[in-house]
């Protein structure tokens, strides 16, 4: 990515803290959630069991994400850690 995109990533970034930080009291003190950056999302017409097959879907996506993080960091500091990953340049 060339340096004016990261640029442009990290100001959007900014301005959306800035934005969000700025009004009234804090989301982790008691506020409303900001809607800039976390878009409010109306569940009230799905179905019990099918917000519970998705909400577990999503809970074992992000166990998932987590072991392959792990996996990624075992392998950058104990080479051949992870079979998967030996030989592979990056690492």
């Amino acid at each position: 990515v060339p340096d004016a995109g990261k640029a442009q990533i990290l100001g959007t970034i900014f301005i959306a803290e800035l934005v969000t930080e700025s009004k009234g009291t804090h989301y982790m003190k008691g506020g409303d959630l900001p809607t800039m950056v976390f878009p409010p999302i109306d569940f009230s017409g799905v179905d019990a069991d099918t917000l519970k097959v998705k909400q577990d879907r999503e809970l074992n996506n992000g166990r998932l994400a987590m072991i392959a993080i792990m996996s990624f960091l075992a392998e950058a500091n104990i080479p051949g850690s992870v079979p998967a990953l030996t030989g592979i340049g990056a690492f």
